[in-house]
């Protein structure tokens, strides 16, 4: 598919099950979408006040302050010790980051792009962007001769699955024996709910353990719109290999990607203060204990969904027909095939919803019983 041919918004389908969602009694219930609806935090929207003063241009790099930053949450939250302000690099929110990276490593046609099986849909559309092609595996023993970029997504979206370091160190092992540049994207890592990431560190890319301490041609992505609520601030950041993060850093002046100097200066406090991320957890941990057993007397199974935003679940039955019962009881989810086309019968459930909605919806699936007719 050429680029001037891009392929119609996936989520326009979902009009008709958001209309009749909007007529029970009760309203709406939007799981369907991860956008935070918890306030921002008050220090952080105070820094960014404190900082609207800002008549010069601002930075494609940062501020040193915020590079500075970034390079020591990734010691203090992700075990990666070592990083540089050489090493980061502050961007406007995270996905245009997915959308372009492709495009500004110079990718294009013959080219491939690699993405998990079940994928955010950016990482397609960037390859396509690029001009390149784009292959679903999780399995780096297919992945094609000709990759060029490799994108891991842990905690994944939409279903919440974990790699844990021989994962990625397999994946970082293999993209490196075909001379691509590997990234992960990790926005969703502050999030674990089951098994060992309940008291263990979702690990990073970065992780010396992956990289054996040498992050040559690895990148980690990373979003504060989850963990801080600052979807509408685009505060997001990329770190790894200095000479990737340079050339990244060029395009970026050329092209004029430069972070608000307001919010560079929120994102520094934000970085360095980590009770409110440990308290919106706190509130996302609640919700989940609330809504998992409810969709699964519902009928549903849950999947993977060990750390993140989302609950992955299916009936075993076709997504849009489990979409379709869902919004007669009000509520609204996103669609197992908007995230490639290996799950047609799973559906997406976000936990970015406020306690009151989450608990209306707890309690319709649990009134109404199975979904699927006996």
């Amino acid at each position: 598919m050429a680029l001037g041919a891009l392929p119609d918004y996936p989520w326009d389908q979902m009009v008709p099950y958001a209309s009749r969602a909007r007529e029970h009694a009760d309203g709406i219930v939007d799981l369907s979408i991860g956008s935070p609806v918890d306030p921002t935090p008050p220090l952080i929207r105070e820094a960014l006040a404190a900082a609207t003063d800002a008549h010069s241009y601002p930075t494609a790099a940062g501020t040193p302050a915020l590079r500075e930053a970034i390079a020591e949450w990734f010691s203090r939250r992700r075990g990666v010790p070592g990083l540089t302000p050489e090493n980061v690099l502050p961007t406007i929110g995270s996905k245009e980051f997915v959308a372009w990276l492709p495009f500004m490593l110079g990718l294009g046609e013959g080219d491939v792009v690699v993405h998990p099986r079940a994928a955010y849909p950016t990482y397609a559309m960037g390859a396509q962007i690029a001009g390149a092609a784009s292959f679903a595996s999780d399995d780096p023993a297919e992945w094609p001769a000709n990759t060029r970029l490799v994108w891991l997504n842990s905690p994944g979206n939409p279903d919440g699955r974990v790699l844990d370091v021989p994962a990625l160190a397999a994946a970082v092992a293999r993209a490196r024996s075909l001379g691509a540049v590997i990234a992960g994207d990790e926005c969703y890592a502050e999030l674990g709910w089951d098994g060992r990431w309940v008291t263990e560190p979702v690990p990073s890319i970065l992780d010396p353990r992956v990289t054996g301490g040498d992050v040559t041609g690895v990148l980690a992505a990373y979003s504060l719109s989850k963990q801080s609520n600052l979807a509408g601030y685009r505060a997001a950041f990329a770190a790894g290999d200095a000479a990737l993060i340079a050339r990244l850093l060029t395009v970026r002046k050329h092209a004029g990607m430069m972070p608000p100097a307001p919010v560079q200066a929120a994102m520094v406090v934000a970085l360095g203060d980590d009770a409110h991320v440990e308290a919106q957890k706190t509130l996302y941990r609640a919700r989940r204990a609330i809504l998992k057993p409810a969709l699964e007397a519902a009928g549903l199974r849950i999947d993977a969904s060990e750390a993140g935003l989302y609950l992955w679940a299916t009936e075993g039955r076709d997504a849009w027909a489990s979409i379709s019962a869902l919004a007669e009881l009000g509520i609204l989810a996103g669609p197992g095939p908007f995230y490639g086309d290996h799950f047609p019968d799973h559906v997406r459930f976000s936990l970015t919803a406020s306690d009151e909605r989450i608990g209306a919806a707890a309690a319709r699936l649990r009134e109404h019983g199975p979904l699927t007719p006996a």
